[in-house]
């Protein structure tokens, strides 16, 4: 179900309420798939003019009581309310209100943090709806034959395994091992004509798959891969514990007709409860989840690591003699195995998929470990079905798997597990995507290739071109007393884990690798060489929006007046449903004809414009110590956009729409301050050639991921965010890793083989990049932070250019320390002739 009403102007659930002192609040409930609900704090007010800013004591005796109210719902956690969205919205100004010369004037109210996702989501629910009439575009089909057809696909097949990670080499045996315990027998179970084997076979350097082998008494009339969903176990499958109901046994009916049938086991949806890894902790993430996260940062994902499984299994049967068709088939995670498998690998004869084939357009709101990078821009379930053309593909629709997703966060629990649930698909979304898939094999000539019905007998008459006998009515004997299955999870499990550790460790072997076309020989070659390494970054890993199409007119409201300078709220429109918006600060005594450099100073996670420069809240003023007043006050122009990381799960939403279609949040981030830096140059009184960014926390997330991509940006300082990323995002060993926290959304596919914190900076190079780091910052460890920016250090010298760079070290926690940052906007900024220089050969700034 969309988040928005057909109107797409108020999310479905809101409920507004206003009185008459202009006080607004918000509760909402998150509709569908979003049932783990919270309420968020109140927001503070948007103008310090609104009665809202003032303190408690001083305001109005409703308002206080208002206030209280809202704060007792907030601290009350309701259970049924996603958030508790509030904004005090000031009077809209009469046709006099004051403006920035040369704009129109701003008289829209309300909050437009809230208004900026509201647009992005619009945008991303547009943009989802034409993703399947676009992906022709990415495709140039060969009809002449079936063979120049399957050539003709072949860059989609790849850059399918790109996203689904199946880039790794996998390891050569010759037969699977039977897995028993000394005084046990190799054989677990037995049935109507077939034994059942427990087995293992390697795949990747120290992973293994484990399963069932089934053997038929006589000679294999085929080769199949049976794959249960995630849930089930190979042995239910199998019929030799329950849990299956019979006519879903078709490992065991396959077996029975005399196929040789593989059954792996997948990674199961029951909670990691923090046992995984170094750090032990409580979390409501489910081992596919758990799984995916690391993997999604070093380019490779569950499903891919499950379809190499199946591959390597294929890559057995083809050399096993008597030669026999291979197919593979699976129910509900098995039949999303099955299918990506039979698209990546052209040696899978037959597919057969059940309860598990339908439009995709609603990833974003399923359990976040089938989220891939890009899929829907040119995938769909009908596309991967055009990777298995012209071989024969089986569908049956029924039973479809649901999934009610992770377990509710609570103190049994613990917390960090992404929402998202998988719903039945109706009939005629079913029926949509597989007549789109029809559409291939008739066009190639081969429509009985293609089946609806049931899936088992149309696989088995495929391969064996014979009718499949019915199941028989006595169940295979188990001949083992405990199957161990537990046991077998665990060792899955941590072979999974312990493979993609090794990648985030061996990430800068891979980083290196992929960094040996750029030049740093001088600065001139590291210019013409680091372009490629930029277009990459923009377009592959963060994703790139299309150019700003609407008109470049800014509309501003005056807001702040103080001794010194004034304060605009500005609203720039940048594409259908998207704006950029912020604070600008401009000092009063701009003398005729003078031009003055621009910061743009960025606030953090679930920050406001307003609490870098003026705000009551203590801890707000700790924290950004009002550094976007103290620049104005030293006569730099400011602004403070709004970035859109704000309302907790909306701007997860965001990013859980945007990676499908391969973009991010720093996709609409990158736009809007493009359109920012175009609207900055047009202003009189700003020097265009020295503008520079500093942000705190996620605002130093975009210190070191947009200023680099941007070239108008002369400068930049990171605080409270520069890391060693890989080991940040998707190591084990600390408690800090986002692998132990809620910020599910932050993970970006292979950035850790690609970039880390030191590569970003270094794109920056040869403009002044800054670090700013408080001792006690929880976000890492100072050990972590110093490797990583003596890479950037060691950068700067070999392009002779030590002087640009700098690091500061403070007594301090996440916060701004507004010291040496000030000092190093002065001297590279303003070009203020030996401004705190520093000593040859050391870092900027001592330890306070």
């Amino acid at each position: 179900m969309s988040f928005f009403d057909q109107a797409g102007a108020i999310p479905i659930g809101l409920k507004a309420v206003t009185n008459r002192s202009r006080i607004h609040s918000v509760e909402a409930t998150l509709p569908g798939p979003w049932g783990n609900q919270r309420v968020d704090r109140a927001l503070r007010a948007r103008s310090p003019r609104c009665p809202s800013t003032q303190p408690r004591a001083e305001r109005p005796a409703h308002l206080r009581t208002e206030s209280l109210r809202l704060r007792r719902i907030c601290a009350g956690g309701r259970a049924a309310a996603a958030g508790l969205l509030c904004w005090c919205a000031c009077p809209a100004p009469g046709a006099d209100a004051q403006k920035l010369a040369g704009t129109e004037a701003l008289v829209e109210s309300g909050d437009f943090a809230e208004k900026m996702l509201d647009g992005f989501d619009r945008f991303l629910i547009r943009e989802t709806e034409f993703a399947p009439s676009r992906r022709a575009q990415f495709w140039q089909p060969n009809l002449s034959s079936a063979d120049a057809y399957e050539k003709s696909v072949e860059t989609n097949r790849s850059r399918f395994r790109h996203i689904i990670g199946v880039v790794d080499r996998r390891i050569p045996f010759d037969a699977p091992l039977r897995v028993s315990l000394v005084g046990e027998s190799s054989v677990v179970g037995s049935g109507a004509g077939f034994k059942v084997y427990a087995v293992k076979w390697p795949v990747l350097a120290g992973m293994d798959a484990e399963g069932l082998l089934l053997e038929p008494d006589g000679p294999p009339t085929a080769r199949i891969i049976a794959l249960p969903d995630a849930d089930e176990s190979p042995e239910a499958l199998v019929g030799l514990e329950p849990g299956v109901p019979q006519e879903r046994q078709f490992a065991r009916q396959l077996a029975e007709n005399g196929a040789q049938v593989l059954v792996p086991m997948l990674i199961n949806r029951n909670p990691a409860k923090g046992q995984w890894g170094k750090v032990k902790y409580a979390t409501s993430q489910p081992n596919r989840e758990f799984i995916y996260r690391m993997a999604y940062q070093v380019g490779r994902h569950i499903i891919g690591y499950e379809v190499q499984k199946v591959l390597a299994a294929v890559d057995w049967f083809e050399k096993s003699a008597p030669a026999n068709p291979v197919g593979v088939i699976g129910y509900g995670e098995g039949a999303v195995i099955a299918l990506s498998s039979a698209a990546c690998d052209r040696r899978i004869h037959s597919t057969g998929l059940i309860g598990s084939f339908a439009p995709r357009e609603a990833m974003w709101s399923g359990p976040i470990y089938s989220n891939s990078w890009g899929f829907l821009r040119e995938f769909g379930d009908a596309e991967l079905a055009w990777l298995v053309a012209p071989r024969s593909l089986s569908i049956q629709p029924n039973p479809p798997l649901e999934i009610l997703g992770p377990p509710p966060s609570n103190q049994e629990n613990g917390r960090g597990a992404a929402p998202g649930r998988l719903e039945k698909p109706s009939d005629a979304a079913v029926q949509s995507e597989t007549d789109r898939a029809r559409q291939i094999y008739e066009r190639l000539g081969v429509a009985p290739a293609f089946a609806v019905g049931n899936a088992s007998e149309l696989l088995w008459r495929s391969l064996s071109r014979t009718s499949l006998r019915p199941l028989s009515i006595t169940p295979p004997r188990p001949e083992v007393t405990a199957l161990r299955a537990a046991a077998r999870h665990q060792r899955q499990a941590e072979q999974l884990i312990d493979h993609i550790q090794a990648a985030v460790r061996d990430s800068a072997v891979a980083r290196k690798e992929f960094w040996r076309q750029a030049d740093s020989s001088s600065i001139e070659r590291w210019n013409e060489t680091k372009e490629w390494y930029r277009q990459y970054l923009w377009e592959e890993v963060f994703g790139k929006l299309p150019p700003a199409t609407e008109p470049l007119m800014a509309r501003t409201r005056l807001i702040l007046d103080e001794p010194r300078w004034r304060g605009y709220e500005v609203y720039l429109p940048v594409l259908p449903d998207v704006f950029a918006y912020g604070d600008l600060l401009v000092p009063n005594d701009l003398k005729p004809g003078e031009k003055l450099p621009v910061v743009v100073a960025q606030h953090g996670r679930a920050g406001r414009p307003l609490d870098l420069i003026k705000t009551s809240d203590a801890r707000t003023q700790r924290t950004y110590k009002q550094f976007a007043a103290q620049l104005a006050d030293r006569r730099y122009i400011v602004y403070a956009p709004q970035n859109p990381y704000i309302f907790e799960e909306r701007y997860r939403i965001v990013q859980r729409r945007a990676n499908p279609l391969k973009l991010t949040l720093f996709s609409f981030i990158l736009s809007q301050h493009e359109r920012t830096l175009d609207w900055l140059a047009t202003l009189p009184f700003v020097d265009a050639a020295r503008i520079g960014f500093y942000g705190l926390s996620y605002g130093g997330k975009t210190a070191v991921r947009v200023p680099p991509l941007l070239n108008r940006y002369a400068l930049s300082i990171c605080s409270g965010d520069f890391n060693e990323y890989a080991r940040k995002m998707a190591g084990l060993e600390m408690p800090m890793s986002f692998m132990h926290t809620i910020e599910y959304e932050a993970y970006e596919f292979n950035l850790a083989r690609t970039f880390d914190y030191s590569e970003l900076a270094n794109l920056m190079a040869p403009k002044p990049f800054m670090v700013e780091r408080g001792h006690d910052d929880g976000v890492g460890l100072d050990e972590w932070v110093a490797y990583e920016y003596a890479k950037v250090r060691r950068f700067y010298s070999r392009l002779k250019i030590p002087e640009r760079t700098a690091i500061e070290f403070f007594d301090g926690i996440h916060e701004i320390n507004a010291k040496g940052t000030f000092e190093f906007l002065d001297r590279h900024l303003k070009k203020i002739p030996g401004a705190a220089a520093p000593p040859p050969g050391a870092p900027f700034g001592r330890p306070n």
